[in-house]
């Protein structure tokens, strides 16, 4: 057992080498082991590429050459975080070809719940005689998909909540003015963050009083889509929001109206289960994790409707002793950790 976790460590480890390029698909990685030696092991490729699966394959053969790789096949385990698809899509079904491949044992850290695999890939592999056992590390697994299985689960993206308040507890001036709260660090690591999701939401105050661009421009990564809650389409086309370094959806109470890099999407009975709308739309365009950035009362809107599933809150060691307070999670983080002088809390909405 303490083999087939180290394997499917290295398979987690592989997995989120696909973050950000992946989604809508999940993040998987997958190792091939031959009598303790790794032969090949490989990573889903970005949307509409080859499975971890197939690179894995490929990969040995790549170092064994073609006929030596698929003999050294019939007697070697392939550790796969995720059970393998058996369905036609951009690509073959992987169940099939491990079948082709005779590998004597497949390890599956947990089940797909896609509708179209969800058991069938595991299936296919036991009705062809292949060794598999299922549930190694099945936990972690999950987690590491927690976006994949949330929209495949609740139709909806993943909901990430992000805010940074003060060591008394204040998430903005009183007077509505631009004043930073977190650490260059910080700021640096949202950026990373905003690499990992598909999209970042905030509301009009933010837009008019941050006036942010919401890219990736302290870090490498993709610009998400940037998603905007406009209602009276108050926000100026002049805001760096609304540039073209990124798409830019705004949903509002007035108009809809296409263009090349700004969306306006006018929903009926705008504040009749808006959230729980936006998610919906998002959902509809294959939107799989969501980050939102703000304001208060964005995020307050996101905590009332129960609709989050994480929270990343950032304290400094700042007091103002006055200010708007901060929204409130009324249990304790789930992770603690120091970035730079700032502390980090994690939350998990686990119900």
């Amino acid at each position: 057992m303490r083999q087939d976790e180290k394997y499917m460590r290295r398979c987690l480890d592989l997995a989120i080498l696909g973050a950000s390029t992946v989604s809508p698909n999940p993040m998987v990685g997958a190792v091939i082991v031959h009598n303790g030696t790794i032969l090949g092991e490989g990573y889903t490729s970005p949307y509409g590429g080859p499975h971890a699966e197939v690179n894995a394959v490929t990969n040995a053969v790549a170092s064994f050459g073609e006929e030596a790789a698929k003999r050294l096949f019939k007697n070697a385990t392939i550790y796969v975080s995720l059970e393998p698809c058996a369905h036609y899509g951009k690509t073959p079904p992987c169940a099939e070809m491990l079948i082709a491949l005779q590998f004597k044992e497949v390890v599956i850290g947990c089940l797909d719940p896609f509708a179209k695999v969800n058991g069938l890939g595991w299936q296919k592999l036991k009705d062809a005689g292949i060794d598999t056992r299922i549930g190694v590390l099945e936990g972690e697994c999950k987690f590491v998909n927690r976006r994949f299985f949330t929209r495949i689960k609740e139709q909806r993206p993943y909901v990430i909540l992000k805010w940074a308040q003060t060591a008394d507890g204040y998430f903005g001036a009183a007077d509505n003015t631009q004043q930073w709260i977190s650490n260059k660090a910080s700021t640096q690591l949202v950026h990373k963050w905003r690499g990992e999701e598909d999209a970042i939401l905030v509301g009009t105050a933010t837009a008019l009083i941050d006036n942010p661009a919401l890219t990736t421009r302290l870090w490498t990564g993709k610009n998400p889509k940037r998603i905007l809650i406009d209602k009276a389409l108050a926000v100026p086309d002049t805001a760096a929001l609304l540039n073209d370094d990124a798409e830019t959806i705004v949903f509002n109470a007035l108009k809809t109206d296409w263009q090349s890099h700004k969306k306006l999407i006018a929903l009926e009975n705008f504040d009749l289960y808006l959230i729980q709308n936006i998610l919906y739309q998002l959902y509809l365009m294959d939107v799989q994790s969501l980050l939102v950035e703000g304001g208060a009362n964005t995020i307050q809107q996101f905590l009332d409707a129960n609709v989050w599933d994480e929270a990343r809150v950032f304290e400094s060691e700042k007091t103002w002793g006055d200010g708007k307070t901060a929204p409130r999670i009324q249990h304790p983080a789930q992770q603690n950790i120091r970035v730079g002088s700032d502390q980090l809390y994690t939350y998990f909405n686990n119900g």
